[in-house]
């Protein structure tokens, strides 16, 4: 991978902070936007570690730069996407960096009192989708999550990208992918799994994620509970990859398991590969998958009704090759990147255009 250039802090218009090594959803937005809002001509920079080293970013050592305004005049946005990150925006601040603080929330909760207090002070918040915004008790925008639609494409050839990942070219797959643990409903999806899975012998499962340390044990039980019923060659747990949407390209059918999610990109990448959707009603789901029309919405931690959604599709192939071309369809005309990226750089235009003109 091409290591990007430091920038200059005089090139840079917006910030955006990754204080968090881990990869999580946050993560993988910045990964996703900024070399789009890049290529739509925006200013933007990383800062902070666990991003890939392609990304354009500024140094640390650099933040002193900050504290003078672009050539032009205007002030420069930082946009949080997390508590630590609001407060390192605010902290620049308060030593008198002219910042503009945006922050985007994707919880579906009340927010606790140190968050609320954050966010009052942010002059732009963003929730990911309506259900968010209905938490957020200050003026705020919706702009929902968008998809790299040329990535996340369908395959001209799946039986040849099954047998590249070296799976059986005449076996259809259902996939769940994401980290391995109860919150995901990892559970769920092997459950439901060990229920159809019998009496639909063209049909395996592939489950992609890693299961940290703390919840190891809960993956090694779901292995067991595969192996019990005598399905650990057709229940395949496929560990964690950087090229996931190699493996989505093998899919007949995506599960979205969850018991809890704030946003959840994965409906939108299988969608986007064409692939019809079985998902929770947690989340942005509702608002990504079209009920009956590219997928299926179930009550969370049901595993009855995951597999009465499944069955439907994997039943049919006359039904699952509708769905999966509305589902094409669905996520090319309503979530590509683009869309969000050029949504949030007007915003960032509207914050540092008014602030000029005061």
């Amino acid at each position: 991978m091409t290591r990007a250039p430091y920038l200059d802090a005089d090139e840079v218009e917006v910030i955006a902070p990754n204080f968090k090594r881990r990869l999580s959803g946050v993560t993988s937005t910045i990964i996703q936007l900024v070399p789009m809002q890049r290529s739509l001509g925006l200013g933007i920079a990383v800062l902070g570690p666990g991003l890939p080293s392609s990304l354009p970013r500024i140094r640390s050592r650099d933040l002193w730069k900050l504290w003078r305004r672009l050539p032009d005049g205007r002030p420069r946005v930082w946009h949080a996407r997390r508590n630590v990150e609001m407060l390192g925006g605010l902290v620049l601040r308060s030593l008198g960096a002219p910042l503009k603080l945006v922050f985007t929330s994707a919880s579906q909760r009340q927010h606790k009192g140190w968050t609320r207090f954050l966010i009052r002070r942010m002059d732009h918040v963003i929730a990911t989708s309506q259900r968010t915004a209905a938490y957020l008790t200050v003026p705020h925008s919706v702009v929902m999550h968008g998809i790299d639609t040329a990535k996340f494409s369908p395959s001209a050839d799946p039986a040849a990208a099954k047998a590249a990942l070296g799976l059986d070219p005449a076996q259809h797959y259902a996939g769940c992918f994401g980290r391995v643990r109860h919150q995901k409903g990892t559970d769920v999806f092997v459950d439901a799994m060990i229920a159809l899975l019998p009496a639909h012998p063209g049909w395996s499962a592939i489950i992609a994620g890693r299961a940290t340390a703390q919840h190891e044990g809960f993956e090694r039980d779901l292995k067991q509970r595969v192996a019990d019923a005598g399905l650990a060659d057709r229940i395949l747990f496929a560990g964690e990859h950087t090229d996931i949407e190699r493996w989505y390209r093998v899919l007949s059918l995506f599960v979205a398991p969850q018991r809890w999610e704030g946003f959840g990109l994965t409906p939108l990448e299988a969608m986007a590969t064409g692939v019809p959707v079985v998902a929770t009603d947690v989340g942005a789901f509702p608002e990504l998958v079209e009920e009956g029309v590219t997928g299926a919405i179930i009550p969370r931690g049901e595993v009855q009704a995951m597999v009465d959604a499944a069955r439907g599709y994997m039943a049919d192939d006359a039904v699952r090759g509708v769905a999966g071309q509305a589902a094409l369809d669905h996520a090319q005309a309503n979530f590509p990147l683009e869309r969000e990226a050029r949504q949030l750089i007007e915003i960032y235009a509207r914050l540092t255009q008014q602030s000029r003109s005061v």
